[in-house]
């Protein structure tokens, strides 16, 4: 019988240390989100809900892009459809809160196969020119379909209510907004476990080997269409009881840039790096907004300023983790992680 070496045993030994350190820093994650409705001010709950509603679209973008290999520019749009449907069942029929938000990423999940159809034909660029030109139909029908959507006015959303207390308040939504989404990661995290999230890699990475495999394309790309685009339309519904108000313009093309943005930032084909980096490009806004109030007393128009510097620094970021980071926050984190298990035994 062979003794392992010296090497083995530490390897093996790290192991089990990451998995401990992991699990007591996702006790103390798990903590800071109890804690935090009962510390933070109204407005950095407000923040913390809108990072969760990213959160849970930039995930399941993740699962389209960085796991799958399909690139989507649609995420707005499916995000809308949840919203408009949360707005439809809860003005209409009055539908529980819940129902709401699994009726939203239902519908949008339907909408997403049928967008997701052309991608056993096409790819790359030609499918994320056509998954804009479903965001454009998708605005049409926000615009013009009055009767459901309002039209340009919208629709005003009542208040969210489970066991018959309203949410209407930042602090209220947040323990409804942030248990849905670390549901909706969790879930996600784990489905790669499986024989579904192992075909959806297969076919990023070849998806002509995948299909030699035996892995049938289209019902797979039309899988993972639907569980990115359930995800969004969970996103939206929770975007519409947070806002109280649905328009066609509450969900731009730029939102979808912005989610692209978000998973290219966190690390494309990561868990973590959904959550990264929708937190990240979130919490950017704000920073700006601070230094904007900063430099006021020197630049007396530094506001005006604010909100093209914005876009700016938007594709600024996408450019730089490119060309520096291609894989993104999770990757540092990834090597941060790795340098302070590894740091004393280092020769």
């Amino acid at each position: 019988m062979r003794i392992a070496t010296a090497k083995e045993t530490y390897i093996a030994d790290e192991g089990l240390l990451v998995t401990s350190t992991q699990r007591a820093w996702m006790g103390v994650l798990l903590a800071m989100l109890v804690l935090a409705p009962f510390v933070l001010n109204q407005y950095w709950l407000y923040l913390a809900c809108l990072v969760a509603i990213n959160v849970a679209s930039a995930t399941g973008l993740n699962i389209l892009t960085g796991f799958t290999g399909l690139v989507s520019l649609g995420q707005a749009a499916f995000m809308a459809v949840g919203a408009y449907t949360v707005a439809f069942f809860e003005g209409q029929v009055g539908m529980p809160f819940l129902l709401n938000i699994l009726a939203a990423g239902l519908v949008s999940a339907l909408v997403g196969v049928l967008v997701g159809i052309p991608s056993l034909r096409v790819k790359g660029l030609y499918l994320a020119i056509a998954t804009i030109a479903a965001s454009v139909i998708l605005h049409f029908v926000f615009t013009h379909w009055v009767s459901v959507t309002g039209g340009v006015r919208g629709i005003n959303v009542a208040p969210a209510r489970l066991f018959g207390l309203e949410l209407a308040s930042p602090f209220a939504l947040y323990f409804v907004i942030v248990p849905i989404t670390c549901l909706m990661v969790l879930g996600a995290a784990n489905l790669f476990r499986t024989r579904i999230g192992r075909a959806f890699i297969a076919i990023r990475d070849r998806d002509i080997s995948a299909e030699v495999l035996g892995i049938p394309l289209l019902r797979y790309k039309l899988m993972s269409f639907a569980l990115s685009s359930f995800y969004a339309g969970v996103a939206g519904g929770m975007w519409a009881y947070f806002f109280r108000v649905v328009t066609p313009e509450s969900f731009p093309f730029a939102t979808s840039i912005f989610f692209l943005a978000a998973v290219i930032v966190g690390g494309l084909g990561t868990i973590i790096g959904s959550v990264l980096g929708a937190a990240f490009m979130t919490l950017v806004p704000e920073l700006l907004k601070y230094v904007v109030d900063w430099l006021a007393p020197i630049f007396p128009n530094a506001g005006a300023a604010l909100s093209p510097v914005r876009t700016i620094v938007f594709g600024a970021l996408i450019i730089l983790f490119l060309v520096f980071e291609p894989h993104g926050l999770a990757e540092m984190v990834r090597r941060a992680r790795r340098f302070f298990h590894l740091w004393p035994f280092r020769t």
